[in-house]
């Protein structure tokens, strides 16, 4: 007969990108007492790691606990874009229940079905919760109505489409069952929470099951395997097993146990069935792996993920300025910095290439592959990337390449140089909807090789007004070529220091990536023509000195000022015969071949080819 812990529940908010999970579990920690009257307190707390508070997204799925009426609710807020998936997939194996939270304007966007269809295919119990119902926009009748239209396209069945709805504006902390009558606090979206998410039932005497679903480090202890204990119990300095994915068992002996109590982990004797919590002493345990007994082991299935779609070459900095930032130069280095992160996240793979100095990575998109590159060069590593590419299979004989759904919100003036710009890269409009407040939703299926470098030139056609998301939908037939770069390179000829007379005589050929004082080598992209063809440039000349002064002749040089380029803008402009560098410091443009000779030798080889 199992038994069942009344004093907990599991719960993973969901739901799409800025649609407010971390600002609501901001309001449940502050609510809940966990911090002091006289602590101050940053804005979305929980997403801790700089690139998270920069680009305004979390990243990595993270757990706290906030205490209700004697019942401990262990939270985890997951990430809301699709390139991190793979962290959402992981949580729901530690959850009871998700809160699917909406935007009261928005309505549910693609990253809101990608978790539902999780979350409804392991049967788990769902809340939702229109948030920002005090936009001036807000909708929210309407948008309950595309949530039920959502959970019958999903094939929910009888029990899962009786879910409870609730109303929330999270930055002021209120919840309430109706719109327009908010209570002061988060009472009763916590109380359906408590009513709604099924306690953890589990078996007494049952050998001990720990399904490790996240890794995490701690500067004393070493690696730390995050987890939800299904069966059994763990006490600190037990001797248990880790069941490998490969079929072994290793002993291992648990030397901390931590649980989340608010935004830190307090230490642990010991932790029973249900409960969500940290443990060290397992040696090099990864994600998917079980902690078990090793008298009567008995492992979980592994978990599960979907396939990667895009994948990009990482290589050593072979260029002449290799070596004047960074700290980890070698190929050793990179892969070290790739086999620590497929370790802790099973979203990413890495595969060994023809050269040794070189490794194809493989992810869910351009985004979660960025952020992997960002976060190595702010370790102090200098590496090269190519353009991503999609990750094709051949079925029957047939190619098939990834499809992405894509919606896109954009003002009714620009519906038809999107549709245009789309319908060129292979895209197919699927539906339209205008709500009548000037702008339109459209919902295109598009190859996702018709996505790369695509986000730009859609800002620069509507003038940054357009919403732009996507999701893996699946494989489709080849869907033939796409012409995706209409414009060619300029590139620099020698290698040198960049003046300002030089680029204001190459500023008319096209758009420029660099200002005058700029260190450049020969092959460095230092802009893009106006043309399709490349064109070798010598951004180092100088103005030659003579005895005569003329009004014309000491004009001011008048110079257009560069686009800097992010690095996802770097990553999205790359040619396929081009490399991105990237350094703690600098990123850079870049031909695989630097010598204009060669270059030219193997454009005329392509061409007699033919």
């Amino acid at each position: 007969m199992p038994a069942i812990r009344h004093d907990l529940r599991n719960i993973a908010i969901v739901a799409h990108v800025d649609h407010g999970k971390t600002t609501l579990v901001d309001a449940m920690l502050r609510q809940s007492g966990v911090f002091r009257a006289n602590q101050e307190v940053v804005d979305r707390v929980l997403d801790s790691m700089d690139l998270e508070r920069e680009k305004g997204i979390t990243i990595l799925a993270k757990q706290t606990a906030v205490e209700f009426r004697g019942v401990r609710i262990n939270v985890v807020d997951t990430p809301g874009h699709a390139d991190f998936g793979g962290e959402v997939e992981r949580t729901l194996r530690m959850v009871d229940a998700i809160l699917l939270l909406v935007d009261a304007s928005e309505g549910p966007l693609p990253q809101t079905r990608y978790v539902l269809g999780k979350a409804l295919q392991r049967r788990l119990p769902v809340v939702v919760c229109v948030n920002k119902v005090d936009r001036s926009d807000a909708r929210p009748a309407e948008v309950v109505h595309e949530i039920e239209e959502l959970f019958l396209d999903l094939d929910a069945d009888e029990d899962q489409i009786g879910f409870p709805i609730l109303y929330a504006n999270a930055r002021t902390g209120r919840a309430g069952h109706r719109p327009d009558e908010l209570a002061g606090d988060l009472g009763p979206l916590l109380e359906t929470i408590v009513a709604t998410t099924p306690p953890p039932s589990y078996e007494p005497g049952h050998p001990l099951q720990f399904l490790v679903t996240n890794l995490d480090a701690d500067p004393y202890v070493g690696r730390l395997a995050v987890g939800r204990l299904w069966q059994g119990e763990v006490r600190l300095g037990d001797r248990v097993g880790v069941a490998r994915r490969d079929g072994t068992l290793a002993l291992a002996k648990v030397t901390k146990i931590a649980g989340a109590i608010g935004l830190s982990r307090s230490d642990l004797e010991y932790a029973g069935p249900g409960e969500i919590v940290a443990i060290a002493g397992l040696g090099d345990v990864t994600v998917g792996e079980t902690v078990t007994d090793p008298d009567d082991p008995r492992p979980l299935p592994v978990v599960s993920i979907d396939e990667p779609s895009i994948s990009m070459r990482f290589g050593v900095n072979t260029s002449p300025f290799a070596g004047n930032d960074g700290t980890f130069l070698t190929s050793r280095h990179l892969k070290d910095r790739l086999d620590r992160e497929v370790l802790g996240n099973v979203a990413i793979r890495v595969v060994p290439t023809a050269s040794p100095d070189t490794f194809e990575v493989q992810g869910r998109g351009e985004l979660q592959l960025a952020v992997l590159i960002e976060q190595a060069r702010r370790e102090g590593y200098e590496l090269e990337v190519s353009r991503p590419e999609v990750i094709t299979r051949t079925v029957d004989g047939e190619v098939q390449e990834p499809y992405e759904a894509v919606t896109l919100d954009v003002p009714e003036e620009y519906v038809g140089v999107v549709t245009q710009g789309l319908a060129l890269r292979r895209g197919r409009m699927t539906d339209m909807v205008n709500h009548g407040t000037g702008w339109v939703r459209l919902e295109f299926r598009v190859p996702a090789r018709g996505l790369i470098g695509f986000r730009s030139i859609l800002l620069t056609a509507t003038r940054g007004t357009a919403i732009l998301h996507h999701l893996f939908d699946g494989y489709d037939a080849w869907a033939g070529p796409i012409n995706d770069r209409v414009n060619g390179a300029l590139v620099a000829d020698r290698i040198g220091t960049t003046t300002g007379y030089a680029l204001w005589q190459l500023q008319e050929r096209g758009e420029l990536f660099v200002g005058p004082g700029t260190q450049v080598y020969e092959g460095m992209v230092i802009g893009e023509n106006a043309r399709p063809e490349d064109i070798d440039v010598n951004p180092t000349r100088e103005k030659q000195k003579t005895n005569f002064r003329t009004h014309a002749a000491d004009e001011a040089i008048r110079l257009v000022p560069p686009t800097v380029l992010s690095l996802e803008q770097a990553i999205e402009r790359v040619g396929p015969d081009e490399l991105v560098e990237v350094t703690p410091t600098r990123l850079r443009l870049r031909k695989k071949v630097l010598d204009a000779a060669a270059r030219g030798r193997a454009a005329k080889r392509a061409r007699q080819g033919r």
